[in-house]
């Protein structure tokens, strides 16, 4: 190339880079831009052979491309495809290597930098017999780099045409070459991992469509309900998706539940229960409304669904019908806590109503701003027993139910006493009555004449043992179920009607006073007394009557003892059924 006119030079030269430059675009892929790449040095720069060295990932080179314009007998360079040589290597020989502008050339006189791990080919050329004659041993560099100066890979030529070491022109045509290589080789890698990108993203959405197809299938076809709940802005904890089965479960239809919040939809007594139940992992059995205004017993159970980049996106709830084993957890409970002929409160249960009304602070020590007792045992606050977080604790995990108007929140709780929850209302024996009065009862504390309290009146039948006795123990139960239903018939809404054992009945009765107790055990009195009709026989019998009052401070055991004694006072006084001293006492249960 050197041999011509100057401009005969310059124009081929731009000739050559243009059809070149042209091939290195037209390819496709990596492999291809490499392969244009010696090829165009080859036929287009006038060398004989080529080679590209492809920087890996671990920074070594590996030759990736190589082409003759003949191929050799013996393998030729061929023979160096996928050899790899270490970037330190590569990198000494750069350095040695004279620089001619951005070439580096070797003389085979320094060949003793080329370390023996860089893949190297000797040609069988001629001898030099000038001094700017080509050597075989001869190595000429282009080293292509990125825009941001990272080395790509080398590009390596050998033996040129001329017979002569590159001059000028033939020099800045190569590096223009390069440099054109060094953008087509930065393309294609661009190329291939968008390639590759965009294939691991079509994997990923085909893995994406098949999840949440399988999602969809799971949802819309559980055998149990499902709701989806929003999380996030104006329609937080509102019903977004519903199934079929959560449709059929509370009676209502797809579009009127996706209007509906489950707050909306919970039996007021199980309200706060669901604000306490948290949404990640959380779980609770309660009530929900059905379109028909009854209410089904459910079991929810949350898990938030989160999303990696914007955390978490919505709250899946599992609807779990458990009404038939709620039923029949309800029926077991009531079997244990309620008589089985009268199906009144059971003798356990009153104790545990009495237990939850009164605490084991006395009423004096339980006025704002005295003292409590030393020895007052401590009670949990109510916050602790409601689930509202108690001064200090971390508040708990959001329920993701609130109204999107903000959260709903539970009421401020009053101070706390020591010993007693703060919600809590003592219970304080009124003033006693003069002494003689057969319904006066125990007092504890000092409370006003007049105050309200809880009475327990103890009631005990007269003549019932000579019932069971002449008429047999059927006509015994069925007075006692008659008993039952007539002392239910005259109490006040609210207080507890309970069997004790055999003849025995106690009435608890709340917020009463004095004058009301007496005025209730008047309308017990005379709802036992009138005779009842029984296998078409006239049966009577008549009760003995006692008033206790029950106070904090009090244990349960105090508080039917004095019950009971005054019920035995009158019946000692009023000559009832004999019984000559207490140990007497001994009424068979009926049934």
């Amino acid at each position: 190339m050197e041999a011509e006119s100057e401009p005969y030079v310059r124009l081929a030269t731009l000739r050559t880079l243009h059809r070149v430059v042209a091939d290195l675009n037209a390819a496709r892929s990596l492999a291809g831009t490499l392969q244009a790449v010696v090829e165009g040095a080859v036929h287009g720069l006038g060398f004989d052979a080529a080679a590209v060295s492809l920087v890996r990932p671990d920074g070594d080179l590996v030759v990736a491309a190589v082409w003759e314009i003949e191929e050799s007998a013996f393998g030729g360079p061929t023979v160096l495809l996928g050899q790899v040589g270490s970037r330190e290597s590569w990198e000494r020989m750069l350095q040695v290597a004279d620089h001619w502008g951005t070439l580096r050339f070797l003389p085979h006189d320094r060949g003793w930098a080329i370390a023996t791990d860089v893949p190297t080919w000797t040609g069988d050329g001629p001898m030099p017999v000038y001094g700017n004659d080509w050597h075989p041993a001869d190595v000429l560099l282009a080293p292509m780099y990125s825009a941001g100066g990272d080395l790509l890979g080398i590009l390596s030529v050998d033996r040129p045409r001329s017979g002569k070491r590159p001059g000028a022109w033939t020099r800045e045509a190569l590096e223009m070459f390069s440099l054109q290589a060094s953008i087509a080789i930065g393309n294609a890698r661009l190329r291939a991992e968008m390639q590759r990108a965009l294939a691991r993203l079509e994997k990923e959405q085909q893995a994406l469509r098949a999840s949440e197809e399988s999602f969809r299938q799971a949802f819309e076809y559980a055998p149990s309900g499902m709701a989806i709940t929003e999380l996030h802005g104006d329609a937080t904890g509102q019903l977004s998706r519903v199934n079929d089965a959560l449709c059929r479960l509370l009676g209502r239809p797809r579009a009127a539940l996706r209007q509906q919040r489950f707050v909306d939809l919970v039996h007021p007594d199980d309200l706060e229960l669901l604000l306490r139940t948290s949404a990640e992992g959380g779980r609770a059995e309660l009530r929900l409304g059905r379109r028909d205004g009854s209410y089904q017993w459910v079991c929810l159970r949350n898990s938030v669904v989160a999303d990696a980049a914007e955390g978490p996106s919505f709250l899946l709830t599992h609807v779990e019908d458990i009404e038939d084993r709620k039923r029949h957890e309800l029926q077991l409970a009531h079997r244990a806590s309620h008589d089985a002929l009268t199906g009144l409160p059971n003798g356990a249960e009153l104790r545990a109503r009495l237990a939850r009304r009164l605490c084991p602070v006395a009423p004096a020590a339980a006025i704002p701003g005295q003292a409590p007792p030393a020895d007052a045992p401590h009670q949990p606050s109510h916050a602790a027993q409601d689930g509202r977080p108690a001064a200090g604790e971390p508040a708990a995990l959001a329920h993701g139910y609130a109204a999107p108007d903000g959260p709903l929140e539970y009421p401020p709780a009053p101070p706390a006493h020591h010993g007693a929850p703060a919600h809590h209302v003592h219970a304080v024996v009124p003033a006693e009555q003069p002494p003689g009065d057969l319904w006066h009862g125990h007092r504890r504390g000092g409370a006003p004449a007049g105050e309200r309290g809880l009475a327990v009146l103890y009631c005990d039948l007269d003549g019932f043992k000579l019932v069971n006795d002449r008429h047999g123990h059927n006509t015994g139960d069925a007075v006692l179920i008659e008993i039952a239903r007539r002392l239910q018939q005259v109490v006040r809404e609210g207080d507890t009607v309970a069997r004790m054992s055999g003849d025995e009945f106690v009435v608890l009765a709340d917020n009463i006073g004095r004058e009301e107790a007496k005025e209730l055990a008047g309308r017990l009195r005379g709802a036992i007394l009138p005779p009842m009709r029984i296998d078409n026989r006239a049966v009577r019998v008549g009760v003995s009557l006692g008033i206790g009052w029950a106070g904090c401070g009090m244990s349960i055991d105090e508080v039917l003892h004095s019950a009971d004694e005054r019920m035995y006072d009158e019946k000692r006084t009023r000559g009832g059924a004999a019984r000559g001293s207490r140990g007497e006492r001994s009424h068979r249960r009926a049934g």
